[in-house]
């Protein structure tokens, strides 16, 4: 599975289990994996959470199915709602209820029936001749081939259309004209599994189609449409324009060299100020990082990649944890506790975000600027570089220019960032390190 499909999955299932804390006495089965497969025999008399790169449904499920992956095949039947989202979704089965799914090719086999409504978003929809939806169909998105039935309403917003089937309801279509419609997805798509149809730009009906009600169409021109084939009223609604569009004004040089100006004052005041608070309030742990700086900068360079890496890591092995822990408790039907393992995952991947973005943000930087304030000073007045603001002053007007210059000022953020991740790196070890002897020590003697 790829990575972008994986955290996608893990977010959506994280979402979805944090009902349980409302919920405590909700029961639901959970299914995670590679491959996974409902067997014919097998049946789910709960609801039915899933995450695969392959899921196959050829059993029942008596609840609702959600699911996220990137192949999901319903062959068997839900006898309540489906909600599934993956690169492709076929349903070829019965969903007794609503069917909410997204993906890149969405289709709906010619045995296919949706009990209820049929919401859906993606790339291209096909309805094959045979689907059945006994509610209302809505979709939006590159193309769609309506080739099968739809009882109700239907809302149609896309690049592509094809009528070929029956409508009972009224039939709203929003479709862009031929020579605005981009390249048919079936010509990017390669990897789908599934044939996906060449849709022509623009609406088309068929002679074969059949709309009981009303028919309800955008575009710039009237579209040929066979006689009797329509019920009830057609109506051309003209596309949208706004007359009051005007397009954006490239900058002149001088606003943006005001632009520039102003970002760096900006920049320079905010660094200013924190630094100053953070000399105030713990100058001891300021100087012990700048220190590691000084005489470690080649280590102190090393273990900032370390950290950084390892700071990813973290995020993916608490949402792995929480993941994991949700699942389990809720599979033995402790919804209660389920919800408490996401909300404190949740906790903890907020404080670590917003912890390490405060840090290289604001504070790697600051500590190179006092860092650089006392070396210069030092050069030239020893007694004014012992100074808590001059030092602070005259480093942050320096780092504030340089990781401002154009083409190379992100380089030196980057650089100034990873020494200052090493700096506490070590710093975190060593105490580790001299609690760890400490402990022993305390304890022998008591």
């Amino acid at each position: 599975m790829k990575t972008i499909q994986k955290l996608f999955a893990l977010f959506t299932l994280v979402a979805l289990l944090s009902l349980t804390f409302a919920s405590p006495a909700l029961a639901f089965d959970g299914r995670s994996g590679d491959v996974v497969i409902i067997e014919a025999d097998e049946v789910i008399e709960d609801d039915l959470y899933v995450t695969a790169e392959r899921f196959t449904l050829e059993g029942i499920v008596k609840g609702d199915l959600v699911v996220v992956g990137s192949t999901i095949t319903i062959n068997g039947t839900v006898e309540g709602d489906l909600i599934a989202a993956g690169q492709t979704v076929i349903i070829n089965g019965t969903v007794t209820d609503d069917a909410r799914i997204a993906g890149a090719a969405l289709q709906l086999g010619d045995e296919s029936v949706v009990g209820g409504d049929l919401i859906s978003a993606g790339a291209s929809l096909e309805a094959r001749d045979g689907s059945s939806v006994e509610g209302d169909l809505l979709y939006g998105g590159g193309q769609a081939l309506l080739a099968g039935k739809v009882d109700g309403d239907a809302m149609i917003g896309t690049g592509a259309l094809r009528l070929s089937g029956e409508f009972g309801g009224n039939v709203t279509a929003d479709v862009a004209d031929a020579s605005e419609a981009g390249p048919s997805p079936a010509m990017y798509m390669q990897e789908i599994e599934v044939s996906i149809p060449a849709v022509a730009p623009g609406l088309t009906v068929d002679d074969d189609a059949k709309i009981s009600g009303d028919f309800t169409y955008t575009q710039s021109q009237d579209i040929d449409i066979p006689g009797g084939v329509i019920g009830g009223e057609i109506t051309r609604n003209l596309p949208i324009v706004n007359d009051n569009y005007q397009a954006p004004v490239p900058p002149t040089a001088t606003e943006i060299a005001a632009n520039w100006i102003f970002d760096l004052i900006r920049s320079i005041v905010t660094l200013l100020l924190f630094g100053l608070l953070l000399a105030w309030l713990v100058p001891g742990f300021m100087k012990s990082l700048m220190e590691k700086i000084q005489t470690q900068p080649m280590p102190s360079f090393g273990w900032g990649l370390v950290s950084y890496a390892t700071f990813f890591f973290s995020l993916l092995l608490v949402l792995a944890t929480m993941i994991f822990g949700a699942v389990l408790f809720g599979v033995i039907s402790l919804g209660g506790v389920s919800g408490t393992i996401v909300w404190v995952g949740i906790l903890v991947i907020f404080t670590l975000i917003v912890g390490f973005v405060l840090f290289t943000a604001f504070l790697t930087k600051i500590l190179v600027a006092w860092m650089s304030g006392k070396w210069i000073l030092g050069r030239f007045n020893p007694a004014l570089a012992e100074s808590k603001v001059w030092p602070m002053v005259l480093g942050v007007l320096l780092v504030g220019l340089l990781v401002k210059l154009p083409l190379v000022g992100w380089f030196i953020s980057i650089v100034i960032m990873f020494f200052g991740l090493g700096a506490l790196w070590i710093w975190g070890r060593e105490r580790w390190s001299a609690n760890k002897t400490v402990a022993p020590v305390v304890a022998a003697v008591e």
